[in-house]
């Protein structure tokens, strides 16, 4: 009976100890599980870092750095860099981290195209391949993401290996490397470079792994198009400034400032030199150069160089003409149709038919040439050209080669190696030459417009002169002098042509006292209309008749052309033609004077005084008279389309002007749009990727716990029975308890399976929050709570707001009010909600770190956020406001002027980009209707009021 007993005693210890066992064993399994679930959300973690610093920062270099060492981290790699194509397909390492300096640098070194194969960088390009290569093994593992057959993204993505080319193998030896990854960096269709890990021992790369290092180089191509988009929109930019900088300087000043014009132009194109050339043709007298910088000095053919005395202008060589009359030219234009005349040199050197003038070159730094022919209205007015001096190139090389041959096999070291070439030509940038011919259209206008005051002035002081020695003639009739010169200043008091040629026809029929005085102008050819007239009430008005050429014997008006006056006392005497007799007698004329209005060579119409009740003798004096009236009319006539043309070169270049300022806010905002669509689209996915991955191993642990607790309690509960019905254990039972502490088990354990469910129902919240704040799945208008959206957005920034060694924490204050459900676009709130909260932290966390403890005790940090419904409004519209203030430093007037405008920002740099305030202004404005308000002074903190109209049909109409 006793030996029963004792079997069943002995029995029930096992089991119980079996029990015990099994606890432990899923405790360890547990403990695993957490430990293989680490170094996932550490490669989420990577992710994560790179996508913010790409969201955070426009600088692509900070970028580049911070990827590699991230990516170094993850892959425990001995060093990790970024390598560029260049256009000849060589290569340059533009990014590097060096784990413990285990291997040499390599960054600003170049590398040949030679060192990849063709075939290679066409499998990079084509089906973007991923290569492993593990020296020890003499493996390499090749993985395709795109199928070579139709190019379309493969399912599948195993890593095959194969044996590794022993060339391969000899290179990566020489380097120093056991093991390598390779993962290409496409941007477009183009292959940019390679995302490279080196390890100077073997290492195995696992397929997440190289998932992981996929998606960061994923994430560096968004950063490419991202700088590619920021950079062409600065040089747009600066070329613009550069077109207005010149622009002011040839139109908008007093004086055309050429000189100045000329430099400006020079320096935006970084030429060593330039020249403006302006024609003979232009100026009426002799060309006209500007000059600024190094020069080219050529001599008459035939001439000894060394007289200086025999210098001619470059633009009038002929040798130079010859050349740019582009029969012996091979030429680079700004299309490639060549109709701009651009010519673009990079090397005169290489222009064969300028080999006569080679000792002219080589006796200064210049070697490229940039030839713009200055048109307007299809006349040649000038050359603007623009030198370039030769430069020397230097190129660190990653081992010495030879450039002009094949590498065949793989370079023993990898040392740096310096190639310097000196006398080498800069190429002209298609931006360049397109910015070259802009400027060149403006030079074009400007000069037109010296051309044309120079004669003016000619003209001026031929008429002084003029005036002069006519003068001394009429001292003799002061009256008349006193009466022209009343004449010229009314017709210079205004530029309006028609108020002149009416101001001079009223004169001069009062001055003569005849009964008609026309101006008449010829339209096509010899047909002409009578503009103006000063008729007396009794005479017959022709004003506005328009005569056919035939009306107008041909032959008077090559007379008039030529300058002939003709003063006809009577008509029936004069002996005219017939037919022209009839004209006159038809007009009621009697006798008549007329004068030519010439404008240059060409002539302009007739000034003609008629007597049409009786012939009349006119006087040497009204004769002259009437020619320097026809003279001032002239000049005013010229002055007036001077004018005019002048007045429509303002307002093109004025509309020019809004045009472009329109354009580039367009640009500016569509930039912002792109920049922060791209980035918020990545931030989203992978905040609901993350929450979706850890949402379902939580509920497995949420919805397991319960079940172990009661578990759990029963083996308790079934150990006590053991304990008051078995009181005498067996002694290695009594060993056993002992050594685990079973008293002390027993009351921990379920303690511990408590804190873990409180543990799991945090993750879950947290798993929701995340969820609620992306709202990937609510991209439509929808009513949702707005009070869901603040708490979720305050649970993600917790970690923030708590107390840390360089700042005590931030209070938050919910001042909530009783809000119906808003339609709105949720997941854009949020990132309203984020932006506010996040700048409201940092100016927090800013004061403090200046901020003594005593003073940080008086004067907490508190976040206040209050929302109520506003029924009051001026437009009758009820609002939901809230209002999200700080007790910060606040802001000065000047600052909370441009707190909305995009890319301003008051953080230090590499901290924001200066568009989260401007996006969550066009969210609320924009996409909802409403206000986005900023109140702050220095010293009192600073309150933002976000306004949503209440009513949903009103938010849509705005």
């Amino acid at each position: 009976m006793t030996e029963v007993s004792q079997h069943t005693e002995n029995r029930y210890s096992a089991e119980k100890a079996t029990n015990i066992i099994s606890v432990v064993d899923k405790e360890m399994t547990f403990s695993r599980n957490t430990q293989v679930l680490q170094p996932e959300l550490d490669r989420e973690g990577l992710l994560h870092r790179i996508t913010n610093r790409i969201r955070q920062s426009l600088e692509f270099q900070e970028i580049l750095i911070a990827t590699v060492a991230e990516v170094s981290s993850l892959l425990e790699a001995d060093r990790v860099m970024v390598y560029r194509f260049h256009a000849d397909e060589s290569g340059e390492v533009i990014a590097e981290f060096i784990h413990k300096n285990r291997l040499p640098s390599l960054k600003g070194l170049n590398f040949p195209a030679d060192d990849i194969p063709p075939q290679a960088r066409e499998l990079y390009r084509k089906v973007r391949l991923r290569s492993i290569v593990n020296v020890a093994s003499g493996l390499i593992g090749l993985s395709l993401l795109d199928s070579p057959e139709t190019g379309e993204s493969l399912e599948t993505r195993k890593i095959h290996y194969r044996p590794v080319d022993p060339c391969h193998v000899a290179y990566l030896k020489s380097m120093g490397v056991e093991s390598s990854l390779v993962v290409p960096i496409l941007h477009g269709d183009r292959l940019w470079g390679l995302l490279v890990a080196h390890y100077s021992q073997p290492q195995v790369i696992s397929e997440r792994e190289l998932e992981i290092v996929q998606m960061v180089a994923d994430q560096v191509s968004m950063a490419i198009a991202q700088s590619t988009l920021l950079t062409q929109t600065r040089e747009k930019t600066q070329r613009e400034v550069t077109l207005n900088r010149v622009s002011t300087l040839l139109h908008s000043l007093h004086t055309i400032e050429l000189q100045s014009a000329l430099e400006e132009t020079v320096t935006a194109l970084q030429g060593s030199g330039g020249r403006l050339y302006i024609t003979p043709e232009t100026t009426g007298l002799s060309a006209v150069v500007y000059t600024c910088g190094n020069q080219l000095t050529l001599v008459e053919p035939g001439v000894v160089a060394a007289n200086p005395a025999s210098s001619v202008l470059i633009e009038q060589h002929p040798l130079w003409q010859e050349w740019l009359s582009g029969t012996n030219l091979n030429l680079v234009t700004a299309d490639a149709s060549g109709s701009s005349g651009i010519v673009a040199i990079a090397d005169l050197y290489k222009q064969t038919y300028l080999q006569p003038l080679g000792t002219v070159f080589q006796s200064t730094l210049i070697q490229g040439v940039l030839i713009v022919p200055l048109q307007h209205r299809q006349q040649l007015v000038g050359y603007l050209t623009i030198f370039r001096d030769e430069i020397d190139t230097e190129t660190l090389w990653a081992g010495h080669f030879d450039p002009d041959t094949r590498q065949v096999h793989p370079r023993k070291s990898f040392e740096l190696w310096r190639q310097l070439k000196r006398g080498q030509p800069r190429q002209w940038t298609p931006e360049e030459i397109e910015l070259a011919d802009a400027l060149g259209d403006r030079f074009s206008m400007a000069i037109e417009q010296y051309g044309l005051y120079q004669k003016v002035q000619r003209l001026n002081v031929n008429l002084d002169c003029q005036v002069q020695e006519r003068t001394v003639k009429l001292q003799q009739s002061l009256e008349w002098a006193s009466v022209l010169k009343q004449v010229i200043d009314q017709i210079r008091s205004t530029l309006e042509l028609k108020t002149i040629l009416q101001t001079i026809v009223r004169e001069v029929r009062n001055l003569l006292n005849t009964d008609r005085v026309i101006i008449y102008q010829f339209t096509r050819r010899w047909q002409g209309e009578v503009v103006v007239e000063e008729v007396t009430c009794k005479t017959k008005s022709i004003l506005g008749q328009v005569y056919d050429e035939n009306c107008f014997p041909i032959e008077y008006a090559i007379l008039y052309q030529g300058g002939r006056v003709r003063a006809i006392s009577d008509v029936h005497q004069a002996s005219l033609q017939a037919c022209h007799l009839e004209f006159l007698e038809h007009i009621q004329v009697k006798a008549n004077l007329v004068v030519p209005i010439r404008r240059g060579e060409q002539l302009w119409g007739l000034l003609v005084a008629h007597a049409c009740h009786a012939p009349r003798v006119w006087k040497a004096e009204e004769v002259d008279l009437l020619q320097q009236l026809a003279d001032q009319a002239a000049i005013a006539i010229q002055q007036a389309e001077l004018y005019q043309q002048q007045a429509e070169l303002l307002a093109q270049t004025q509309q020019q002007a809004e045009q472009l300022s329109s354009a580039l806010q367009e640009l500016q905002k569509t930039q912002t749009q792109l920049i922060q669509t791209e980035k918020m689209s990545s931030l989203g996915q992978l905040v609901a990727g993350v929450a979706h991955e850890i949402n379902n191993p939580v509920n497995f642990i949420y919805g397991n716990i319960s079940h172990v607790d009661e578990y759990t309690q029963d083996m308790l509960r079934l150990m006590e029975l053991y304990q008051r019905h078995y009181p005498n254990p067996h002694a290695e039972i009594v060993e056993r308890a002992e050594a685990i502490d079973i008293e002390f088990l027993t009351s921990d354990l379920p303690q511990m399976l408590s804190s873990m469910k409180v543990g799991a129902d945090r993750i879950r919240q947290i798993v929701l929050s995340l969820r609620n704040f992306s709202r990937l799945d609510e991209a439509e208008r929808k009513p949702v709570d707005l009070h869901s959206g603040i708490d979720s957005t305050l649970l993600i920034l917790q970690q923030r707001l708590k107390a840390k060694p360089d700042h005590a924490d931030i209070d938050v204050v919910k001042d909530y009010g009783d809000l119906p459900p808003i339609e709105c676009y949720a997941g854009q709130l949020n990132q309203v909600f984020m932006n506010v909260i996040s700048n409201a932290i940092d100016a927090l966390e800013q004061r403090d770190e200046l901020r003594s403890l005593e003073e940080i005790k008086n004067l907490p940090s508190q976040i206040t956020i209050r929302t109520f419904v506003m029924q009051d409004n001026p437009d009758g519209i009820p609002r939901v406001v809230i209002q999200i203030s700080d007790n910060g430093p606040g802001m000065s007037a000047d600052v909370q002027c441009q707190v909305f405008d995009p890319f301003f920002t008051t953080k230090p740099v590499g901290k924001g980009t200066g568009l989260g305030l401007s996006i969550s202004y066009q969210i609320v404005v924009e996409k909802h209707g409403g206000f986005f308000k900023c109140m702050s002074q220095p010293g009192q903190g600073t309150e933002f009021s976000i306004e949503i109209p209440l009513n949903s049909q009103l938010v849509q109409s705005c």
